[in-house]
């Protein structure tokens, strides 16, 4: 339920477009109008979790793809060497682990 909430505000920064985002991404390398595209992979995710809470299969499927997200975001954040910003998805990188290993037990 933790990593759900935590993807669906993800997705909804995103969304607003938060100035902050905007300049975050631009030092990434990351394109604006990709904004959209990411928020809409998070809040699938997010929705995909909670109803995995009555499907196992869905909620497995759901959280491997937010790590993999969160991870690939990570791997940006390197790309980019933009150190001190590791941090930043980082907590939704162990919600979504946390929720696949819940979901694995």
């Amino acid at each position: 339920m933790l990593a759900a909430s935590a993807a669906l505000l993800a997705a909804a920064v995103d969304v607003v477009r938060a100035d902050w985002v905007r300049e975050n991404m631009r030092h990434y390398g990351v394109t604006p109008w990709t904004l959209t595209p990411l928020a809409v992979i998070k809040a699938v995710g997010g929705l995909a979790l909670l109803i995995g809470l009555a499907w196992q299969p869905l909620a497995i499927a759901a959280a491997a793809g937010l790590v993999l997200y969160f991870l690939c975001a990570e791997l940006t954040v390197l790309r980019a060497r933009m150190y001190g910003h590791l941090g930043y998805p980082l907590p939704y990188l162990l919600r979504a682990a946390a929720s696949l290993a819940l979901a694995l037990a």
